[in-house]
């Protein structure tokens, strides 16, 4: 299982209550983009519209940017396939305005293409430094431990 693209951004903004597995919905010369790494979910989020959840802002570049068509779309909305009931509880999450949908990580799964993607909580900024320190303080432990060896 290789990971194509991931949004660390959405680990450091967000807290991370509720994570999904779904499939997407591409051309075909898109999968050849996102299996050469050329995605990127940056500023990506998920909206639920018509009984439908949507990938928005997520850039999947053209594969052969000379071949893809005239009217080729990066950052088009892509469809993410969900069962009803995965829809209908995200549906009813996003009701309540604490809350977000963003995509994690893009992968595969055998020959699937799969995204993973999370209902999200904003945290304060409190809470980011606090992960600023812990992460520093894990890394200077670390390098105490190897130094001493």
């Amino acid at each position: 299982m290789s990971n194509y693209a991931e949004n660390r951004k959405a680990r450091f903004d967000y807290e991370i209550l509720e994570k999904y597995e779904t499939g997407i919905e591409l051309l075909g010369s898109e999968v050849k983009s996102v299996r050469g790494g050329q995605m990127s979910l940056e500023g990506a989020f998920v909206i639920v519209r018509g009984g439908e959840v949507f990938l928005i802002n997520a850039n999947v570049p053209a594969y052969q940017a000379k071949n893809a068509p005239k009217d080729y779309d990066p950052l088009r909305n892509r469809r993410l396939l969900l069962t009803k009931k995965e829809i209908n509880e995200l549906a009813g999450n996003e009701k309540n305005k604490s809350l977000t949908i963003v995509p994690i990580s893009v992968y595969n799964k055998g020959r699937k293409i799969k995204v993973e993607i999370a209902l999200v909580k904003g945290k304060k900024k409190f809470d980011k430094r606090e992960t600023i320190k812990k992460r520093e303080t894990d890394r200077e432990i670390r390098r105490d431990i190897r130094g001493k060896e």
